[in-house]
């Protein structure tokens, strides 16, 4: 199980990552951009991947990986559910997140 101070520190660690409130969540940008967000209420995250690390992720562990059931998980925004996900495999889908939504133009 991921707990929130675990997700908070390894979303921090990156460069120039920030912690903002988004509506009810917390959020995790770079470039103003959100990257990652923490759901409280339902103990998961979301993750902006790419459609193939999306799909890589998702049909692996589709109980614990699967995209957001509208548009936006069409976009690659996928849930990850915290309670079940493996610390070595949720900070390979963050970095992943991160790197995706760095790499591009502002």
């Amino acid at each position: 199980m991921i707990s929130i101070e675990t997700f908070r520190n390894l979303a921090l660690s990156f460069p120039d990552a920030i912690e903002e409130p988004h509506f009810e969540k917390t959020s995790f940008r770079i470039k103003k951009k959100i990257f990652a967000t923490f759901d409280e209420k339902n103990n998961h995250a979301v993750l902006k991947l790419n459609e193939i690390d999306q799909s890589v992720f998702c049909s692996s562990s589709e109980k614990i990986f699967y995209p957001i059931p509208n548009k936006w998980g069409k976009q690659g925004w996928t849930i990850v559910e915290l309670a079940r996900v493996r610390l070595e495999m949720f900070e390979d889908a963050l970095i992943r997140s991160y790197e995706n939504v760095a790499s591009k133009k502002k």
